[in-house]
């Protein structure tokens, strides 16, 4: 129903990846893996890609061997070169073997090689793929409390069927693993140190990075952050929140303008006329949108402030429902923002790594949690945030800890942070900077998640300067968002959301369909 599915230089540094503790002292020889020689070929328009050989375990790293594809565009100008910038999109789960391309025009691209990789578990690497699950629960954004059982046994079913199908590598599976990953990347590279730049969860992954690896990160740009208190399941409880607090926002703009729009003369009023449409729809749905699809394209639309105008049209078009014998009205706007989420499937690696930390297994604690959500958070299908996941019934044990996330020794950093962004809430990005002792630039009044290359100018001339020339940004510093619209001036939906960017959150926090098959 939910989220299921499915030669280069050695360098001496790189003998001493961090490993979990052992009752041996010294650590294992990683210079097999070090000192192998990469094989290229071109790849995805342009870009050249190679499978680098890995442990599977970097306790024994002499048992069994994955591999992990990367990709690279060599810098513009060589002469200019100052080393490697590893991107990573999010997820967990995320391919980021395209991103190079991406970011091509970018001022980065003239004196990094751009770096792109398929995570451990992830596409061209070695995959972690989780069989199909059976569907238990109706999808609804509101549902009673004898629907909850239902939602457990699906997530239940959904972990025996992952681990079933992900065997012995899937406790291998995890941030910390990638993280040595990248690091036995930089060795074979021939890098010294290594630059980077994470989206969403790669925030998450670049911070622990420069947890286990602090001599060798250079500059680090962390864009839409993971909240370092938060992992994981606070992260996902709090973006229900967020989108409703997105709604509550344009409830008020929606407000101002009565005249226009007719939803009411205060937010309390406009959410009121939400509400009253919302649970007509329950027994009377429209053409292609149910309460379901209603609640759930506006948490996802009105995190986008240029839509708004667009929201505002389609809700006014459904106060009423249509006469007796007459068509009832189409509202294409929200049906595209209702299928905004349904590109993104959700891999075995997302069910995998975020069970690196531990769940609430008294699922008395997630049924009390859903009745408040479904209450007070019903928009972009805010119940699922506090539902059960395969996590709850976990199938596997960790095999360490996670990573303690601290800045010791790297140079500072920088953050940014969209005030709307659902995924990886506002609160997020403050969290992250202090505990990295990293610059924040809060991007105001902006919903996107992922902001850097996506047409910000001031986000994209500071991360600029501070990528190509090592200037960094104030230590807090406020970039503006996307404008809000004009009342009479319309955006085209589809375009927009179309023109999103590439950052991934596979999770729950993602836009999607209610049930996406693996």
């Amino acid at each position: 129903m939910r989220r299921h599915v499915s030669a280069g230089l050695a360098l001496v540094t790189a003998l001493s990846v961090p490993i979990p503790a052992t009752a041996t002292a010294d650590p294992p020889d990683l210079t097999p893996f070090t000192t192998q020689h990469l094989t290229w070929a071109a790849c995805e328009n342009t870009l050249e890609c190679a499978d680098v050989v890995l442990p599977l375990d970097y306790r024994n790293p002499t048992t069994d061997h994955i591999s992990v594809r990367i990709s690279r565009r060599k810098a513009g100008d060589p002469a200019a070169r100052r080393g490697i910038l590893v991107l990573n999109p999010g997820g967990p789960g995320g391919s980021g073997l395209k991103m190079p391309n991406v970011l091509a025009q970018s001022a980065p691209a003239r004196v990094y090689d751009l770096i792109g990789f398929d995570p451990r578990g992830v596409g061209a690497s070695t995959a972690l793929n989780c069989r199909t699950s059976p569907d238990f629960a109706t999808p609804d954004t509101r549902p009673s409390d004898e629907d909850f059982p239902k939602w457990a046994a699906e997530a239940r079913a959904a972990e025996e069927a992952c681990q079933r199908s992900g065997g012995a590598i899937r406790p291998h599976i995890n941030t910390a693993n990638t993280a040595r990953d990248l690091d036995v990347v930089r060795a074979v590279l021939g890098e010294e140190k290594l630059n980077y730049l994470g989206y969403s969860y790669g925030t998450y992954l670049g911070a622990v990075y420069g947890s286990l690896f602090p001599e060798r990160l250079d500059r680090s740009v962390l864009d839409s952050s993971v909240h370092p208190d938060w992992v994981w399941r606070g992260q996902f409880r709090a973006q229900a929140i967020a989108y409703r607090r997105n709604v509550d926002q344009w409830s008020e703009w929606a407000a101002a303008r009565d005249s226009k729009f007719g939803l009411g003369k205060t937010g309390a009023d406009v959410v009121a006329t939400v509400e009253r449409i919302a649970a007509r729809l329950a027994t009377d749905p429209a053409p292609a949108q149910s309460r379901t699809t209603f609640d759930s394209a506006l948490g996802v639309g009105t995190r986008y402030r240029p839509l708004w105008a667009e929201i505002a049209d389609s809700v006014s078009e459904l106060r009423s429902p249509a006469p007796t014998g007459a068509a009832r009205t189409s509202t294409p706007a929200l049906e595209a923002m209702a299928r905004a989420g349904q590109t993104e499937f959700v891999s075995g690696v997302f069910n995998t790594v975020v069970c690196e930390v531990d769940w609430p297994t008294d699922i008395e604690t997630y049924y009390e949690d859903m009745r408040v959500f479904r209450d007070r958070y019903p928009y972009g299908f805010g119940v699922l945030r506090a539902a059960p996941t395969t996590c709850t019934y976990r199938s596997f044990t960790p095999p360490e800890p996670p990573v303690r996330l601290q800045r010791a020794g790297y140079p500072i950093g920088v953050v940014v942070q969209a005030e709307g962004d659902t995924q990886t809430q506002y609160e997020s990005g403050p969290a992250m900077a202090a505990r990295l002792g990293h610059s924040l630039i809060t991007v105001r009044d902006e919903g996107k998640h992922g902001v850097y290359g996506s047409g910000n100018r001031c986000v994209n001339a500071n991360v600029n300067h501070y990528l190509v020339n090592g200037v960094l940004p104030d230590s807090s510093s406020i970039c503006p968002g996307d404008p809000r619209p004009d009342e009479d001036v319309r955006t085209d939906v589809q375009s927009y959301l179309d023109g999103r960017g590439f950052v991934t959150w596979t999770g729950p926090g993602a836009p999607r369909p209610p049930k996406p098959r693996p």
